[in-house]
Order: C-alpha cells, then sequence, then structure tokens
C-alpha cells in the first residue's frame, strides 16, 4: 500500500491540491478496492447522485454511469424501506451471472458502490465495505463531499 496522502486517478498537475481528508478518503477508497479480492470497481456517491470519488477505474464516463446506477437504486431500495418502515439503508446486493453489484450506505446518505467478479466472497466485501464505512464516514463533512465532487468532475 502507498501513503494514504498519495491517489493515483488525480492528475496532480491538472487538478488543485486536494486536502488530507479528500487524499484520505481517495486513498482508502483504492486500498478498499486494491486489498478485497474479488472488487473490480468501487465509487462513492453523494446523497444527490452525483460522483464523489471513483477507484481503479480509468473512464471517468463509466464510473458517472455506474454512479447513476448506484443513484436510481438507492433511491427505489430507500422507497420500499420507507413504504414498507424498513429504516434506513444497509446494503443493496445485485446478484448477477458474472458478477455483482453492492451497494451500502457510507453516511449523510452517501453511498459505496462496488462491482465484484464472480469469485468475490460476499460475506467478505459486506464485511470490508462496513469497514470503509466505518473509516471514511465520520470524515464525510458536507466541505469533503463538495470537495470531492469537484475533484472528480475535473
Amino acid at each position: 500500500m502507498t501513503s494514504p496522502y498519495l491517489h493515483d486517478n488525480v492528475d496532480r498537475a491538472a487538478s488543485p491540491e486536494l486536502s488530507p481528508e479528500a487524499r484520505t478518503f481517495n486513498w482508502l477508497l483504492d486500498s478498499f478496492t486494491a486489498s478485497t479480492a474479488g472488487v473490480l470497481e468501487a465509487i462513492a456517491v453523494s446523497s444527490d447522485g452525483l460522483l464523489m470519488a471513483m477507484s481503479a477505474i480509468k473512464d471517468r464516463s463509466n464510473a458517472e454511469r455506474l454512479a447513476a446506477v448506484i443513484s436510481g437504486m438507492t433511491s427505489l431500495a430507500g422507497g420500499a424501506a420507507s413504504w414498507y418502515a424498513l429504516g434506513g439503508l444497509n446494503r443493496v446486493i445485485v446478484d448477477m451471472a458474472d458478477g455483482y453489484l453492492l451497494i451500502s450506505a457510507i453516511s449523510a446518505g452517501s453511498v459505496l458502490g462496488v462491482v465484484a467478479d464472480r469469485t468475490a466472497n460476499l460475506g467478505t466485501v459486506a464485511y470490508e465495505m462496513t469497514l470503509f464505512a466505518g473509516r471514511a464516514g465520520g470524515a464525510l463533512t458536507p466541505r469533503l463531499i463538495a470537495e470531492l465532487k469537484n475533484a472528480v468532475q475535473q
């Protein structure tokens, strides 16, 4: 692993310097993706449905499409939870023929979206997503969310 103050997806010449909190958030997302077996991609999506951070994704337009899917699924799950008085979102799991899409709450309406292949152990991925939320969720202030969204748009 590298320092939490480095992020491979940030072109330092093209974007303004990120705060230590933003660099740490990005590092945690990269670390989660790299160290969790079967995880192909992970993104963080804000409560307004916009991409906040991405790891291991070189195609930003693909990350934007994934953010839209995750935002829609989060909204649908939230609607069902509200209708049946089931409480807030914990996790959404979509089981597909060749892999999984997992969505988990981070904090304040922000969610973590994960694409995993069929080799992934769902229990392990869910556990690691919960650890990520615990580590990163407390730091997600409105200022940090705005900074992350602005940085990923550049």
